[in-house]
Formats: structure tokens, sequence, C-alpha cells
């Protein structure tokens, strides 16, 4: 079966898999692979990249995947392999931007907060275990653990951009066609999915009740996929 995936997916689904793989071997990979917020030290150029292809937990890749063969292959076919590439990493990409913008509207309002409040913030960047000789108030304290330290030294990883952009996408292409959804005993047509999924992201990134998930990251890459579709959608029929 897996052989009659698309070569496209096949060989995202493979890397992903690779690269997951290869992290439980040698944690330290995550240090290097995954994104950081571009202010933060530990961030690098090619995370843009490669955050796409690490994953927090065999349940994160699996969902991924899963979803990406579903998806995937339908759009591989009526897009062709250049267009389904540029879906995908720009999807990827998009959600990288989207959510780190937001993170720097946050990083914004903490560092002006806690400048108010005379912290070097700078030099916890450069030494956040200096904190604990700096003798700053229990409010400020909070505000560095639990707003500022996420921020900067917090991971993005996951497939999960680049995928909504291909279900963004493919909801586009294709918004009549049914899908079974957990919980609802009858399928039910993308069109109306889609949206209701992407409103429950942008609510919970911007409420802060994110869970651990980059729902804000899932949003720039539904609006790329949609908008990349969107482009396509008008020429499709006289490219294929």
């Amino acid at each position: 079966m897996f052989n009659n995936i698309p070569p496209i997916t096949r060989n995202l689904i493979i890397l992903n898999v690779v690269f997951f793989i290869a992290s439980f071997i040698m944690p330290q990979l995550n240090d290097y692979l995954a994104a950081y917020f571009p202010l933060s030290p530990l961030f690098r150029s090619w995370q843009i990249i490669t955050h796409m292809f690490m994953h927090g937990s065999f349940m994160h890749i699996l969902f991924n995947m899963f979803t990406l063969f579903s998806f995937g292959p339908i759009l591989e076919q009526s897009l062709g392999d250049k267009k389904y590439l540029i879906l995908y990493f720009l999807s990827g990409l998009g959600a990288f931007v989207l959510f780190n913008l937001w993170n720097f509207v946050e990083y914004q309002q903490i560092y002006n907060q806690l400048s108010d409040a005379g912290f070097d913030i700078q030099g916890y960047i450069a030494d956040p275990e200096s904190i604990a000789n700096t003798k700053v108030s229990l409010a400020v304290k909070d505000s560095i653990e639990n707003e500022l330290r996420p921020i900067i030294f917090g991971r993005m990883v996951g497939a999960s951009g680049a995928i909504f952009g291909v279900i963004a996408a493919f909801a586009t292409l294709y918004p009549d066609s049914k899908i079974g959804i957990m919980f609802i005993p009858i399928p039910v047509k993308v069109k109306y999915v889609l949206p209701v999924i992407i409103l429950g992201s942008i609510y919970l990134g911007v409420t802060g009740n994110a869970g651990g998930i980059a729902h804000l990251a899932h949003v720039g890459g539904a609006i790329v996929g949609f908008i990349l579709a969107k482009i396509w959608k008008k020429h499709l029929y006289r490219f294929n």
C-alpha cells in the first residue's frame, strides 16, 4: 500500500519518520533542528525548514502523517510535483512567520513591562541562570518564568503548519468533498469543517489557551494554502 502513495507525499512521510527516530536516538538534535524565536540565542536560520520535520511525540507525528496521507496524494496528483512542494514548504514557512509575529507582539509587551521594572532582559537572555542571583519582585519573576522564558527558549516543532496548508488547499479546490470526523456519525463537507477549525485555532492561539500547541502556526499554514489554491484554481485544468 505504501508504494501506491505518490512519490512526493511518500518521501515527505519517510523524511518525517526518519527525523523523528533520529531525534530519539540523538536528543541533542532537538536543540539544533527545532525552531526557536528569531531573537533567541538558540535560533539558527536552518530551523525555519528543519522544524517542519521534528515532532514532539509519537501521537504528534502519527496524526500529522495520517493527515498528510489522507489529503496529500490527491493534491500531488492534481497540482503536480512542483506546485505541491511549493504548497507544502510555503505553508510551513507561513506557519513559522505568523506564530513568531504573534510571539514578537507578546515579547514587546513583556519587554516594555520588565524594562520599566528595571530588569536586565538582554542579560537574562544571554544567561538565563542569572535570574537566580538577581533580586526581583515575585511579580517580575513570575512574568519572566511564565511569559518571557517560553517565548525565548520554547521550541516550535512539527509539520502541522505545512499540513494545514495542504488541508486548506484541498478544501479550496474540492470544497464539497466529505470527510469523516470523530464523534460525528455522518460525513461533513470539508468547506464547513475547515473554517470551524481555523476559528478555533485563532481563539486558542490569541487567548493563550494553547496547551502547548502552536495554534497560530496552523492558521498561518492554512492562510498560505488557501491563497495558493485560490491562485492555482483558476488555471488548474489548463496546467493539468
